[in-house]
């Protein structure tokens, strides 16, 4: 038997998470397809390979990492005017910046008709769900199963957001989870709003920050492979050949079609996708970690089809539903869900409400303990010097002093301030008023408590210390409560009764009493510190 207990191999997990250890075909864009959205750099590796060695992909991406740590990749280089145009990713470039402008330029000298942007309104639908829910939260993370023709309608539709195929988005997509705020993370938030929103994808990447991702399952899906293997052509037929081919046949705007239902409608599905990987990532709340940049916020929800809760998303990311609330504005979740009712979506997943509560309670809690730490809560107990006393006598009357709890005080500059009167505070000089305090002369509310906290000098020696003096003061009432019930008893019951209670009381029931007393009064243990 073994007497010692195995670390998990850090290689192998990690060799897992990068989905280097499966042996699926990879699977290769034809033509320009393979290019678009830097779905090469994924296709470039045989499954020979990868059947010969697991660690084929690792051994290439420390290659990689080893020669730009010798050599000066562009993306190290600062920009000027003999090497900029070789930092620019310029496919990229051309399907983000320079296609769109030629759509916005159009738009501004050729006036639309109404049903063309009708028909853009239901074409940048399609796209933007197919996006957030297909893509997103159907493909990358799981979230839920779907009907094949639901799935085929993402994959179409989807292609025609021209964001690359779900193969090259998911991997893209699970490596920024898996490194968020990271040199691996594909579109770093750290880098500035517009480095994630767009500057990720118009400029080139460094290749040793290469990171990988498990995506066998989209290797292995039917579907994703179709649409990967013939990318370019689902893109043209969604993004501009159906807009075109329906705004002409039906009313003749074979242009307005083109340009506002085609170029348009996925130049503005594109922006608002990459607002999930900018805004959401710059404003808003952190109500479950703030360790990390992702952030919730209604105005990033409104604009990407309901992934503007992102810190909920980033904590429970296969989670079908982004917003939590009936009221929160999340149309991806609620196309989900209504195709489940349907029977075209099923096995939506949630995470308990109880692991969603106790985010949200420890990022109060850590909040909370934020703002302790700003206040002034007095000396610790244990910090205090000790005094035996004798030397407290010496100095008490003189300096101030008076003693709870086992606690010294100086209250010298509170004396006036003292709403009570000055009499009672110097009355207590120099002597012990824990009683004084806690109720037998007058019960101080918690923020005397407090307030006398950030008095405390010393602690004197062989005394039974307790700084959680409020809580002290209320066991303190209760047994004073008790004390007088049993002696209103005694005085009211025969003699035998009065008999039994003497008993009781050498006995040490009384403990027992007050014990329940405290329950009853719900009064909390003492805290010694």
């Amino acid at each position: 038997m073994a007497d010692h207990l195995d670390a998990v191999d850090i290689t192998s997990l990690n060799a897992l998470a990068a989905g280097t250890n499966k042996k699926n075909p990879r699977i290769v864009a034809a033509g320009l397809g393979g290019k678009l959205m830097g779905t090469k750099s994924l296709v470039n590796v045989t499954a020979e390979q990868i059947a010969a060695d697991s660690k084929t992909f690792f051994e290439k991406d420390e290659e990689a990492r080893k020669k730009w740590s010798t050599q000066q990749h562009i993306s190290d280089k600062p920009w000027t005017l003999s090497n900029w145009h070789e930092h620019i990713n310029w496919l990229n470039f051309i399907l983000v910046v320079a296609i769109p402008a030629f759509g916005l330029w159009s738009a501004y000298t050729f006036p639309p008709q109404l049903k063309t942007l009708a028909l853009a309104f239901v074409m940048y639908c399609f796209s933007g769900i197919s996006i957030t829910a297909g893509y997103h939260r159907l493909y990358s993370h799981k979230s839920f199963d779907a009907h094949w023709t639901v799935r085929s309608f993402f994959a179409f539709f989807g292609a025609g957001a021209v964001q690359g195929s779900i193969k090259w988005w998911g991997h893209s997509h699970r490596v920024h989870h898996r490194f968020t705020d990271t040199n691996r993370d594909p579109y770093d938030a750290r880098q500035g709003f517009w480095y994630s929103h767009m500057g990720w994808m118009l400029t080139k990447a460094n290749p040793k920050n290469r990171a990988r991702a498990d995506i066998s399952d989209l290797t292995s899906d039917p579907i994703v492979v179709f649409q990967h293997r013939h990318y370019l052509m689902l893109m043209l037929a969604a993004a501009i050949g159906l807009p075109t081919v329906v705004a002409g046949l039906g009313w003749g705007d074979y242009y307005g079609g083109f340009v506002y239902a085609g170029i348009l409608k996925y130049f503005f599905i594109q922006q608002v996708t990459f607002c999930v990987n900018s805004l959401a990532h710059w404003i808003g709340t952190q109500p479950f970690d703030d360790r990390r940049t992702p952030r919730d916020h209604v105005l990033t929800a409104f604009v990407t089809f309901g992934e503007g809760y992102h810190n909920f998303h980033h904590e429970f990311p296969s989670d079908y539903r982004n917003a939590l609330k009936w009221y929160q504005y999340d149309p991806t979740k609620l196309t989900i869900l209504a195709l489940s009712k349907l029977g075209l979506t099923w096995n939506l997943k949630t995470f308990s409400q109880n692991a969603i509560e106790q985010g949200l309670f420890q990022q109060q809690q850590k909040k909370l303990n934020k703002m302790k730490q700003q206040l002034n809560w007095g000396a610790q107990v244990s910090e205090l010097p000790v005094w035996d006393m004798e030397h407290f006598n010496e100095i008490a009357k003189k300096e101030g002093l008076l003693i709870i709890s086992g606690i010294v005080h100086n209250v010298k500059s509170f004396i006036k301030e003292h709403p009570g009167g000055q009499a009672l505070v110097r009355a207590s000089l120099g002597k012990d008023a824990t009683k004084a305090f806690n109720g037998h002369v007058y019960a101080h509310s918690n923020a005397a408590h407090n307030l006398l906290a950030t008095m405390r000098v010393a602690v004197i020696k062989d005394t039974e210390v307790n700084g959680n003096t409020f809580d002290l003061q209320e066991e303190m009432l209760a047994k004073k409560e008790t004390t007088t019930l049993l002696q209103n008893y005694v005085r009211r019951a025969p003699a035998v009764v009065q008999w039994g209670v003497g008993v009781a009381v050498i006995l040490g029931w009384p403990s027992a009493v007050i014990g329940y007393q405290n329950r009853a009064h719900k009064i909390p243990q003492i805290n010694k510190e």
